[in-house]
């Protein structure tokens, strides 16, 4: 069906990235054998990289599909409200955002202010894009979910964002999934090489020119895909961008092999006709998905299954092939030798048993050895040689605190941000807490010149402060930081409120900091609290867990590996 497919995960960064959150592309050839694996670090190198890619194999005489991972279209009646009305809804979308977007060989681009412009179009508001960084003023672009599509009357996702279970609206433009940045820099890349005369004959964008289908005139076709809609296979990696193309390569070269990927091209064969119009002339769909996924509650696991070691309602691996729309069946499966390993021995009763009052267990019980075995554990699963040097005492203590390595996938840090720390409280910094949890956590002991540990959250003109400003007493606290915040270390694990505080009166001139450590937790503003701080400008050293997780926790786990010791 193909001679080669080719997966892109796209990156809208400001400046040259490689690594983590930035560009990857894998090429595999009909067998899945990989043809190359490669990282650019600017979007005008992947389009060179991409259409070299295309040139050879015109040159070969193959056929090539190409997956994107950013949605190809937008909410019915976008173009419309635009004023785009003289021609196929998504190319005048396409067209339009190619003339307004400038995008340099450095990566700095102004698609923030293209959406302040669209905005200002649609609505004559800041409605339907949002989200922008810190620092970034405009009347037609704010930096939180405006709330605004029941009376707007564009909708937040499209159908196909709506059967994905996590799938971020393509209005999002800054933070954790800001999928419409990738959109608003990725469309006039897809469009270039589309239109390359070299091969414009051959090219179609699928299901745009294609319909919801595939004719054998399609030499080059270029899809939206999302690679999060199949389990990733994390030894690919790391990171997990390159893990993400690597295994969507493979299953697509294995779906082609097997035969079924044909049957992907059709999307849902039971969506509506006025449905099939609008994803063909308008919202596009993503490959591979063929019916929705529901999130599934979990059942509760059978009596016992705890004390037996069962791993409960976690699917191992991916779908079966020819099944990649459907969700996994739920099973218990024993746990795995590696699991074992890492959660340690298991807990044999040596003495008594159901209905004795009594029992002995085999158990580490010296607090030095269960150190030294915990940290050690971590080592053999963590990967820290992907951190710097002067990170990697920090990572080994997160993931312990965490009990999770997986949360160092989300680890982000700027050039020097623990060196910069470590002087800080080496000459006497203080350390400013959001919370009596983070304050607490800390060792003070290890303190190397009696450094001042202050949270002000508890003091008494807080609450007034707060009822205020109109907002939580997490954040009216932080304005009692401002004597003590040049050259402070800040830690923040709890309350997204107190973060974005502190970027506002940075904003505003106050003092800077050493060092923000960003571990705010939960499900309301942690995440872009987080992506605020990375994007700062100008940029603050800083490190931060991406996403929802975090917690006092690890913020004091952060702090206590600045002050040194020999974990483990």
């Amino acid at each position: 069906m193909f001679d080669s497919f080719v997966i892109v995960d796209w990156s809208a960064a400001n400046q040259p990235k490689t690594g983590r959150d930035s560009i990857w592309i894998c090429a595999v050839d009909r067998d899945g054998s990989e043809r190359l694996v490669e990282n650019p670090p600017t979007r005008h190198a992947a389009k060179a990289l991409l259409s070299e890619i295309l040139a050879q194999a015109t040159a070969r005489g193959e056929r090539v599909l190409l997956g994107f991972d950013f949605p190809f279209g937008y909410p019915a009646g976008f173009g419309q409200r635009l004023g785009l009305n003289g021609a196929t809804p998504w190319r005048a979308v396409w067209d339009e955002i190619a003339g307004r977007l400038t995008d340099r060989e450095n990566n700095s681009n102004n698609r923030f202010e293209v959406g302040a412009e669209f905005n200002r179009r649609v609505s004559n508001g800041a409605f339907p894009f949002w989200g922008c960084p810190v620092g970034f003023a405009h009347d037609f672009l704010g930096p939180k979910h405006h709330n605004g599509h029941d009376a707007q009357g564009l909708a937040e996702k499209r159908l196909i964002d709506r059967w994905m279970v996590g799938a971020q609206p393509c209005w999002k433009l800054a933070y954790t999934g800001s999928v419409g940045s990738q959109s608003l820099t990725g469309i006039p890349v897809v469009r270039a090489l589309r239109d390359d005369p070299r091969w414009a004959d051959r090219a179609r964008i699928w299901p745009f020119e294609t319909g919801l289908s595939l004719s054998d005139d399609a030499r080059i076709v270029f899809a939206e895909v999302w690679p999060s809609w199949w389990p990733v296979r994390a030894e690919l990696g790391p990171p997990r961008d390159k893990a993400q193309v690597r295994t969507v390569a493979a299953i697509f070269a294995a779906e082609a092999a097997s035969g079924a990927l044909a049957a992907w091209f059709a999307g849902d064969p039971d969506i509506s006709d006025e449905q099939r119009r609008i994803v063909e002339t308008e919202e596009a769909w993503t490959l591979g998905v063929t019916a929705p996924k529901r999130l599934r509650a979990t059942p509760s696991p059978p009596p016992g299954a705890e004390r037996a070691g069962v791993r409960w309602g976690v699917p191992d691996g991916p779908p079966a092939a020819g099944h990649a729309g459907e969700t996994p069946t739920v099973i218990s499966r024993p746990t795995s030798p590696s699991h074992r390993c890492a959660m340690g021995p298991s807990l044999s009763p040596l003495k008594g048993g159901e209905g004795n009052s009594r029992a002995s267990y085999a158990y580490l019980r010296d607090p030095d050895a269960i150190y030294r075995r915990s940290f050690a554990l971590v080592r053999e699963a963590a990967d820290l040689a992907r951190f710097p040097l002067s990170l990697q005492p920090l990572a080994l203590r997160l993931a312990h605190a965490a009990g999770d390595v997986g949360i160092l996938d989300d680890l982000a840090w700027s050039h020097g941000a623990a060196a910069a720390g470590r002087r800080a409280l080496g000459s006497g910094a203080p350390i400013l807490c959001d919370s009596a949890m983070v304050m607490a956590g800390i060792a003070r002991e290890r303190l190397p010149a009696n450094n001042p540990v202050i949270c002000t959250l508890h003091e008494p003109a807080v609450a007034e402060l707060a009822v205020a400003q109109k907002t939580t007493r997490s954040a009216a606290a932080v304005e009692l930081w401002r004597p003590h915040l040049a050259g402070a270390v800040v830690a923040i694990g709890n309350a997204p409120t107190a973060l974005f505080r502190l970027l506002e009166i940075l904003a505003e001139g106050a003092g800077r900091p050493a060092l923000v450590l960003g571990f705010p937790v939960g499900f309301v503003g942690a995440a872009e609290a987080k992506e605020a701080l990375i994007g700062f400008r100008p940029p603050l050293p800083y490190i931060a867990l991406r996403g929802r997780r975090g917690g006092s926790a690890l913020a004091a786990a952060a702090v206590n590996a600045l002050l040194g010791g020999t974990p483990g």
